[in-house]
């Protein structure tokens, strides 16, 4: 007769699994711990329970709370000098006092590399401009990302516990040997601060960084939409916003005189430095996990929630929606988008003349942008100048390549 192992939870009854047992007459049974419900563990040769993060290299039920992690969407495009959001989709740029604009990009992480190896193919670089004043104590240059407070407080993250972990892991690489610090910190309630460092970074070499986060009494997520939990990674920031008082690897009260310990000026001073990053990813949980991989089109789906890129830029002459003949003057028109987006969002649009053209009845009318005439989560409605006639149906388009259509619900 074959036997079988019982996996037993402390508090409750066993499951019955089906496995060879040295005595085929007999069950075994093996009691887990009463912490380990939910979630898979082994124990290690000291027989200490730990959970397991991966089986032959694969994350196990890991959720990335970070959107496009991975670099691979750049909705907005591959390279700019605007800041905020102008390229890789989710990372938001910010610089203050600089002498020369630093450059914004989704690069190829060179094969080869680890990370590359490991899967990753794109990563967010910034390329300082050339700073020839002398740094000022004013002076800002970073970028982060922005989550919901509602990712967090659904999360499973028992914030307010400080027993309860959250893990955030990440690839970096610098042109100059220098610590960075880099910090998370909440919006909701009373600001909450948590800075971190990575270490003297070698230059030119890609380095992975985790930190395993305790939760504190003071945090609080609002289940909205809204802002509420960031990540800030500054290249450089004056002394404006820092001071060596600053405690690392703790929460505190947010103090913009003190978000950081002083911070050495060497990258920033440096001309054409370079900073990279790929494979952020935040979870639930003390242990890191592999990296979640997902197709282009999943974090696209994710990414859109965000913006939605209608016409983009350089794309010429293309189609933007079809409209109605509603008065002498306008046509009007509803378009939906792919996704639900976060909130109602607003139009961003290139204007210049003859930028965009309806068509109708025979006939054209040439105008520099649409109107957006109401919006909701779902889709809006745009009107534009038109000449056909009530009751006529029209279309428009775009009519140059520096023409776009693009609708924004960012953080």
């Amino acid at each position: 007769m074959s036997g079988s192992i019982k996996l037993k939870h402390a508090s409750g009854n066993g499951v019955i699994i089906s496995a060879p047992s040295s005595n085929p007459a007999a069950d075994r049974t093996l009691t887990l711990p009463s912490d380990a419900d939910g979630t898979i563990v082994s124990k290690d040769t000291s027989n200490n329970v730990a959970e397991i993060a991966s089986i032959n290299g694969g994350s196990i039920g890991t959720k990335n709370l970070i959107i496009n992690g991975a670099m691979n969407v750049a909705q907005y495009g591959t390279s700019s000098t605007d800041q905020l959001y102008s390229t890789v989709d989710r990372i938001r740029t910010s610089r203050t006092g600089n002498d020369e604009a630093p450059t914004y990009e989704q690069v190829d992480v060179a094969s080869g590399t680890t990370p590359y190896t490991l899967g990753f193919r794109k990563a967010f670089k910034i390329t300082n401009g050339n700073q020839t004043g002398t740094n000022t104590v004013g002076d800002v240059q970073s970028f982060g990302t922005r989550l919901e407070a509602q990712d967090i407080a659904n999360s499973g993250w028992n914030y307010t516990s400080s027993s309860s972990y959250i893990t955030l892991q990440f690839w970096v690489k610098s042109s100059v040997a220098q610590n960075f610090y880099f910090r998370v910190f909440t919006t909701d309630g009373t600001s909450q601060g948590y800075p971190m460092e990575t270490g003297v970074l070698t230059a030119n070499t890609w380095t992975k960084i985790i930190k395993t986060i305790a939760g504190n009494s003071n945090l609080q997520f609002d289940n909205d939409n809204g802002r509420g939990f960031d990540i800030e990674w500054p290249q450089f920031r004056g002394t404006n916003f820092t001071n060596n008082s600053k405690s690392l690897n703790a929460w505190g009260a947010t103090d913009s005189t003190a978000l950081y310990p002083d911070i050495t000026s060497t990258w920033y001073t440096t001309n054409d430095a370079t900073f990279e990053i790929t494979g952020i990813q935040l979870e639930v949980g003390s242990t890191p996990s592999t990296f979640v991989f997902e197709s282009y089109a999943e974090t696209l789906r994710k990414c859109q929630r965000y913006f939605y890129n209608h016409i983009p830029l350089n794309t010429g002459i293309r189609s933007v929606l079809n409209t109605s003949q509603y008065s002498s003057s306008q046509s009007y028109g509803h378009l939906s988008f792919p996704v639900t987006m976060r909130v109602a969002p607003a139009l961003e649009q290139s204007s210049g003349t003859d930028y965009y053209r309806s068509y109708g009845n025979a006939n054209l009318t040439g105008f520099t942008n649409f109107t957006l005439n109401s919006a909701t989560t779902n889709g809006c409605e745009l009107r534009h100048p038109s000449s056909r006639g009530q009751g006529n149906s029209t279309w428009a388009r775009s009519n140059a390549n520096a023409s776009r259509v693009q609708f924004s619900a960012e953080l």
